[in-house]
Order: C-alpha cells, then sequence, then structure tokens
C-alpha cells in the first residue's frame, strides 16, 4: 500500500503538535516551515483534521492548530483516514472470470480468495494504526525532544 507524502505530512504534524504545551498552537506555516513542505497544500490537509475532529483551528493573531482532545485518544488510523479515507486500497475486479482462463460461475459462487485475502490484509492494517495513539509515540521520544520541538517551532513565528 502507498499513501501520498501528505498522510506522512500530516502524521508528524499531529505529533509535533502534541508536543506542544497545553493550550498552545502552530500554524500552517510554520509547521510547513519546520517540516520544509508546501505551507498551501499542508494548509488543506490539516483542515481536513479539523474537519475530522482530530485537530482544532484557533483563529487571531496567535492562532493555529492544536489537538482537538487529548493526545491518548487520537490514533494514528484516524489521522490517515481523516486525508486518505477508510475504503480498501484493493478492488477486486472478478477477472478470474474473464479471458480464457475464465473460471465457471458455479466455482465463483464464494469471495475470490485473493479479495479475501487483501481485505484480511487491509483489516490488520487498520487494527494496528488504530492500536496506537499520539500518546504512545511521544512515549518513544528522547526526553529532551518536545522541549526540543517547541523551541524550534516557535523560532519559526
Amino acid at each position: 500500500m502507498k499513501l501520498p507524502a501528505s498522510t506522512e505530512w500530516v502524521l508528524h504534524c499531529a505529533a509535533t503538535l502534541a508536543q506542544l504545551e497545553p493550550g498552545a498552537t502552530a500554524s500552517a506555516a510554520q509547521l510547513a516551515e519546520y517540516f520544509d513542505v508546501p505551507a498551501p497544500y499542508l494548509a488543506k490537509q490539516l483542515q481536513a483534521l479539523v474537519r475530522a475532529g482530530v485537530l482544532a483551528a484557533m483563529t487571531g493573531p496567535r492562532g493555529g492548530f492544536r489537538l482537538a482532545r487529548a493526545a491518548p485518544d487520537i490514533t494514528l488510523l484516524q489521522i490517515v483516514e481523516a486525508v486518505d479515507g477508510a475504503s480498501s486500497p484493493y478492488e477486486c475486479r472478478e477477472i478470474r472470470q474473464q479471458g480464457r482462463g475464465a473460471l465457471p460461475p458455479e466455482d465463483c459462487r464464494s469471495i475470490c480468495i485473493i479479495a479475501e485475502k487483501m481485505a484480511e490484509a487491509h483489516r490488520a492494517w487498520r487494527s494496528s494504526l488504530a492500536g496506537v495513539s499520539l500518546a504512545d509515540l511521544l512515549t518513544t521520544l528522547p526526553a529532551s525532544t518536545p522541549a526540543r520541538t517547541r523551541s524550534r517551532l516557535s523560532a519559526t513565528r
């Protein structure tokens, strides 16, 4: 499965926002500069996280984005689905019933084994991402990382 680069961006942005002090925000421009990614496109992706209830957008001169819920309550799956949707990347087109190698209809009454295995893999992938919260990610960071992140992010203001 290949996800767009913007998925990586929003995952990193959410993890970065989780490192901020409670109530603090970062603008799309700050995050874009921090990660050296295109600001207008990142802003669109961050808005998708707002619509999904993952982030909250604050207006005003010190506005920006912050987590909409506590880090333990936001999973990687919620972030990925906010920008990439929930549908499976695999779509069975029943090619087993086409061409010279076509199986007879009576042999195709049950789901294609390949479609079944791809669906199992997609469920496992979703389950894995659903089991990891932003707080889980933060526990793996070196102790000095959140302070470093806050310092460097505030330097982009």
